[in-house]
């Protein structure tokens, strides 16, 4: 890696903010030999960029990086000798990160691969065919007379070929070993606070009707134990396999037995790589088992579907990560404490540096108000909700011409808010969404230029709702991860509550960036459960400093008297004319948590893109 080439490798014209400091920053760091550098940049910083101009300092070979000047040859001067590793990697979680690289006309470097199931087969006579069900994957031998066109094989190629390949983390992890995708000299993992929480999600077994295709001519036993349930993963792999080599030697399979063929491969590879490291003694990863209840009429013995979890899967992120360069940066708003986040993925923190950037948007345009009304917690719920139901009427009276987004936390808090306001008649400003339809019904919401209230659930991230799109949001309860979890109560018992409280402030952090996305956007976040006020108490040492001044600006609004006619029971028009007599120029000023009925910076052209939601993990 060459630091110094980070200036001319940004792909912007221009710096922005505190781009240039950054830079700067990111470059000494790693001049001072740190192999890891973690990248705290706040919504707005343009992390995209930053990313590209790091990726761009890889070593190479071609001498494409020759310079005209003596100065500048010698800044991107590389000693890579054929056997080095060279050119770099960039990955996200998110696939919606991922759409606006590929769509940014600044990043066009950055050659972007999906799994197969991502791509359409091309052949005549496959409509709407998958790749991952093309001919290719279901006929033994096949030859296809058209691989050099396929979609997905003609990404794969040129991303493998270039100086900077860009995929999914999920794309990325499950790469790991491959021959196309080697070792890189840099890699840059973007929204990378979450890196931890995603191995621990892929390395998760999950052995049920839904995952095993062959579940119903299993008998499942009752596990109490790790060590059981490393038994019965041992017998399981010779079950899988021996159903997989069956379909193996089948000359040609239908799209459904190519679905069967492959996820028993997948449950073959997740079971083996759980039985080896239980029983690697170097390896650091504490494995949990969960069991459902065995269905109706089970024998004496037999157990319900299984999950079998990793803690702490520093050996996985090894394999699927460290292992994939020798310079790592790895960039997010809410690394919250560097000690702590590198014991979770298997880094050494004397190893690893720290680079904060400034936040540059005006902390009077990011408002937080208090409207808390009593603790969400599942005892206290039923009777908190009614207030803050009440206080959400209110707050849409005070933005009765914009749009607003509720965080509900979970599908029971949506449902039950969405009955009360239907009660209180406001129903027709008001849209939400299931487990299903998710991603249509945000999109439809967002394409809208009606002033309607979106009633979310786990949309706290990965969400750009800037200008127009929304200009307020409300917090319904403070987003501690649920106990119920057998990783999150085997912490608790050991005593971990300082990971709790950083793992719920980092996903309110989050969430407050949502409705603000640049300097001169505004948006004002309220809060509604007082529970979010003791998380700040207990985590304070761990927000960062812009967060902090947003927390200590924190006030109760004048909302105006319950009344939902004039939160927007009749018709738009209805609910404007009821309004327009509240402001002689039909605007309020920024800081006070309201704004203009006309938008700043972004307009809802952006409607048109790809679901932020939807992250990817068959990659196949």
């Amino acid at each position: 890696m060459n630091p110094e080439r980070i200036h001319d490798e940004f792909p912007a014209p221009s710096y922005r903010g505190d781009q240039q400091t950054a830079l700067d920053d990111i470059r000494d760091a790693f001049a001072a030999g740190n192999d890891v550098v973690l990248v705290r940049a706040p919504t707005g910083s343009g992390k995209s960029l930053l990313a590209r101009a790091i990726a761009g300092c890889a070593r190479r070979t071609d001498g494409t990086a020759a310079a005209a000047s003596p100065e500048r040859a010698s800044r991107h001067a590389d000693d890579a000798s054929p056997g080095d590793a060279t050119d770099a990697y960039y990955t996200t979680p998110q696939v919606s990160q991922l759409d606006d690289v590929a769509e940014d006309p600044l990043l066009s470097d950055l050659n972007v691969v999906r799994g197969k199931g991502n791509y359409d087969c091309i052949l005549s006579n496959e409509t709407n065919t998958p790749v991952n069900q093309a001919p290719c994957v279901r006929e033994s031998g096949y030859d296809c007379s058209v691989k050099h066109r396929c979609p997905y094989f003609s990404d794969r190629a040129i991303a493998s070929n270039r100086r900077i390949a860009a995929m999914t983390l999920a794309y990325f992890m499950q790469t790991a070993g491959s021959d196309v995708f080697r070792k890189r000299d840099v890699c840059v993992v973007d929204e990378a606070h979450g890196l931890a929480e995603w191995a621990e999600m892929y390395a998760t077994v999950e052995l049920d009707p839904r995952s095993v295709p062959i579940w119903d001519d299993l008998r499942v036993p009752e596990v109490d134990s790790v060590e059981r349930a490393v038994e019965y993963a041992d017998a399981l792999v010779g079950t899988c396999q021996r159903r997989k080599d069956e379909l193996l030697a089948t000359p040609e399979l239908t799209p459904d037995e190519a679905r069967t063929r492959d996820r028993l491969q997948e449950r073959i590879s997740e079971l083996q790589w759980f039985v080896d490291d239980y029983r690697d003694p170097g390896s650091a990863t504490e494995w949990l088992v969960d069991q459902q209840e065995p269905p109706a009429g089970a024998d004496d013995g037999e157990g319900g579907p299984l999950t079998i979890k990793p803690m702490n899967p520093e050996k996985y992120l090894k394999h699927t990560v460290w292992d994939r360069g020798n310079r790592f940066a790895l960039l997010s708003a809410t690394i919250l404490n560097k000690a702590a986040f590198c014991r979770q993925v298997g880094l050494n923190p004397d190893d690893v540096a720290l680079v904060d950037v400034g936040h540059t948007f005006p902390v009077e345009n990011r408002p937080l108000y208090d409207v808390t009304q009593g603790k969400m917690t599942y005892a206290e719920r039923d009777e908190t909700l009614p207030d803050v139901a009440r206080a959400l009427v209110r707050i849409m009276q005070e933005h009765a011409d914009e749009k607003g987004i509720v965080h509900c936390h979970s599908y029971a808090i949506q449902e039950r808010l969405r009955d009360l306001l239907a009660d209180f008649g406001v129903a027709g400003r008001v849209r939400s969404h299931d487990r299903e339809g998710r991603d249509a019904a945000l999109e439809t919401w967002k394409a809208t230029d009606d002033p309607d209230v979106f009633l979310s659930v786990k949309m706290e991230e990965a969400l750009d709702l800037e200008g127009d799109l929304a200009r307020w949001q409300l917090l319904c309860k403070a987003p501690y991860p649920n106990t119920s979890d057998s990783r999150v109560a085997h912490r608790l018992e050991d005593d971990q509550w300082a990971w709790y409280y950083r793992t719920a402030l980092r996903t309110v952090v989050q969430a407050c960036g949502r409705v603000v996305r640049a300097p001169d956007d505004y948006g004002a976040t309220y809060l509604a459960d007082s529970s979010l006020l003791d998380l700040f108490d207990r985590a304070r040492t761990d927000m960062p400093d812009w967060f902090r001044e947003q927390v200590d600006r924190m006030s109760r609004p004048d909302l105006p008297a319950f009344d939902p006619d004039a939160a927007g029971g009749g018709s738009v028009t209805d609910r404007r004319s009821r309004t327009s007599g509240r402001s002689s120029n039909g605007s309020h000023d920024a800081s006070s948590g309201s704004s203009a009925s006309g938008g700043s910076s972004g307009e809802s052209g952006r409607s048109g893109k790809k679901s932020p939601i939807s992250d990817v993990w068959d990659v196949n």
